[in-house]
């Protein structure tokens, strides 16, 4: 990606941002013009439903972290690979809207949107659906750390989408 680009779109405010050690792949995501979105579609299993035969409303984070494990994985990157490099990424918040429910063999779609990015977190963004009825809404933020624990910055490599 182009910083002069970026800077004849945006105006002359994105040379500051740029003089002050942005560099252009995470000034572009960091401003919303680049949203990754990636759209998966799920089966509801037997054992996720509750007695009622109702998915249970837990395994909705599941399904939210399917969700941005195939958001990575729709980049060219597996998590388990990060993993190995000591990256990890941890929920810090996550905030569940539920509006309808779903049964045993529903067949779901699950849209998981990049909405915000810094250099330490991630905020994602979901729309849980069954045909055009949305039986979800959520938003979660994950923080990258080290095999430590301690927060550390995302690596350039993951601050915009693979090209």
């Amino acid at each position: 990606m182009d910083l002069g680009f970026v800077r004849r779109c945006l105006g002359a405010s994105v040379s500051r941002l740029g003089s002050a050690g942005l560099s252009a792949r995470r000034l572009w995501l960091s401003l919303g013009l680049a949203m990754l979105e990636h759209t998966i579609a799920i089966r509801v299993r037997y054992p996720e439903c509750d007695p009622m035969g109702y998915l249970h409303h837990s395994i909705f984070l599941q399904y939210f972290e399917m969700g941005r494990v195939e958001l990575l994985r729709s980049q060219g990157h597996q998590y388990a690979e990060l993993e190995q490099k000591g990256l990890f990424f941890v929920v810090v918040k996550i905030e569940v809207r539920y509006k309808a429910p779903a049964r045993y063999d529903d067949e779901l779609t699950l849209t998981t949107k990049v909405v915000k990015q810094t250099h330490v977190r991630i905020d994602h963004a979901y729309v849980l659906r069954k045909g055009q009825t949305v039986l979800a809404e959520a938003t979660s933020t994950i923080a990258c750390v080290g095999r430590d624990g301690q927060l550390q910055a995302i690596p350039e490599f993951l601050a915009a989408p693979a090209t």
